[in-house]
């Protein structure tokens, strides 16, 4: 997928057209509705402060939606507003429309009716190391982990382990995780990270003495 330059963001892809924004209101608290992308406990306080409070919610009529998990959006109202948010749910929406954050609305809203918008896929604010949050059930049986705080969109993660000698891509869940129902195997380990313009980058790991289930590992970076 191209990549394209909107003022000084960096675009992916078409813009989805001809939806609205609203006021969600997507929030961490989840004061309405529970945030798709997040375990039951809600997002960590790790992620809160690196995503930042623009948020948004897509259609979940968009292909493969489970995959923007945590993925920035480049937001352009009809009356010429604009916004970088970060995708934390999804859900049932008119076509291409999204919800949003209280924060991002007041950025977005003039009082205009129809609140007509184009967004496209976009690289997020640097706001520090992508870190990986794994499932309180995850272990080296079945290893299960969410990606938090990516710069850009996410093609697929593939991993490296005991149990996988060569390159093998981890499966999306409907809550944003990725998951080897296999287990990577007890032992050191490696993620394999590409962007939906083809650019990759990996991170290594020891194996964590308590093991996986619930650790939070800290990538050596960001994507490219």
């Amino acid at each position: 997928m191209g990549t394209g330059i909107e003022g000084d963001v960096v675009t992916y892809g078409a813009p989805h057209e001809g939806g609205e924004f609203h006021l969600g209101p997507v929030d961490w608290e989840e004061t309405q509705w529970h945030n798709g992308c997040a375990p039951g406990t809600k997002y960590s306080s790790a992620a809160r402060a690196a995503e930042g409070q623009l948020l948004a919610g897509l259609w979940q009529g968009i292909p493969d939606v489970t995959n923007y998990c945590d993925a920035c959006i480049y937001v352009k109202t009809a009356k010429g507003k604009s916004a970088v948010l970060r995708v934390v749910t999804y859900g049932d929406t008119t076509p291409n429309s999204i919800d949003v954050s209280p924060q991002a609305f007041s950025i977005l809203d003039t009082g205009e009716y129809p609140r007509s918008m184009t967004w496209q896929f976009a690289k997020c604010p640097d706001t520090g190391k992508m870190f990986y949050e794994f499932q309180t059930g995850a272990s080296e049986w079945w290893t299960s982990f969410w990606l938090r705080n990516a710069r850009s969109p996410i093609a697929k993660v593939e991993v490296q382990s005991p149990n996988h000698a060569d390159w093998t891509p981890l499966e999306r869940s409907g809550d944003g995780t990725l998951n080897d129902a296999k287990g990577f195997g007890k032992g050191a380990f490696s993620l394999r990270i590409t962007t939906l313009d083809g650019k990759t980058m990996i991170d290594k790991f020891e194996w964590p003495a308590a093991g996986l289930a619930g650790q939070t590992l800290t990538s050596a970076g960001n994507t490219p």
